[in-house]
């Protein structure tokens, strides 16, 4: 049987993005109906995956301990509503590093088809931001766009061609999981 595999963008997609960075459990704040549609896919039989650049632990602007905690609040969230993730990658570089693993870098879905065994091809990748988009592409991703954090103006307007061939557009996570789960046979 083959491996159900969805790949989630964070800040922006599964929670609130913020120009200062999420630093503290307190700071994150989950977009509504974003836990409610991991768990659908999690009860469609998915194992989810979070993909997230951290630059602020590169920056200095939290640490590890700091992260873990995030990341502990956004699982209790989940469990709440019957949802789970199954991995957590997360590129801890700023950008000047120049590093393989921040977005659009492909490294972070190269961690993770190598972990689960599987190709990426045709996996669901669903983020907020272009070069969510482009590091998707690279591992030939199906793309979903997300309208609830960086680009809330392209819902409904044709896609900048600085986007990938193929990218689907959506309000918001809900959306993008009915979507694809509409069009699974198996779900």
């Amino acid at each position: 049987m083959q491996t159900k595999l969805v790949i989630l963008d964070r800040d922006g997609t599964i929670n609130r993005a913020s120009d200062e960075f999420i630093k503290s459990p307190e700071e994150w704040e989950p977009l509504p109906g974003a836990l409610e549609a991991i768990s659908r896919l999690n009860h469609a039989g998915y194992q989810v995956v979070v993909v997230t650049n951290q630059s602020g632990l590169g920056r200095g602007l939290l640490d590890t301990a700091a992260l873990n905690s995030v990341h502990a609040r956004l699982i209790r969230a989940l469990a709440a509503v019957g949802g789970r993730v199954d991995g957590i990658f997360y590129c801890p570089h700023a950008p000047e590093d120049e590093c393989a693993c921040r977005k659009p870098a492909a490294g972070l879905l190269m961690q993770i088809s190598e972990r689960w065994g599987v190709s990426l091809q045709g996996v669901p990748c669903i983020g907020d931001s272009l070069r969510d988009m482009q590091a998707g592409a690279l591992m030939g991703c199906d793309l979903h766009l997300v309208c609830t954090g960086r680009h809330p103006q392209l819902l409904g307007e044709p896609l900048p061609a600085t986007f990938p061939a193929g990218t689907q557009v959506h309000a918001d996570l809900a959306a993008c999981v009915d979507h694809f789960l509409a069009a699974d046979p198996v779900a």
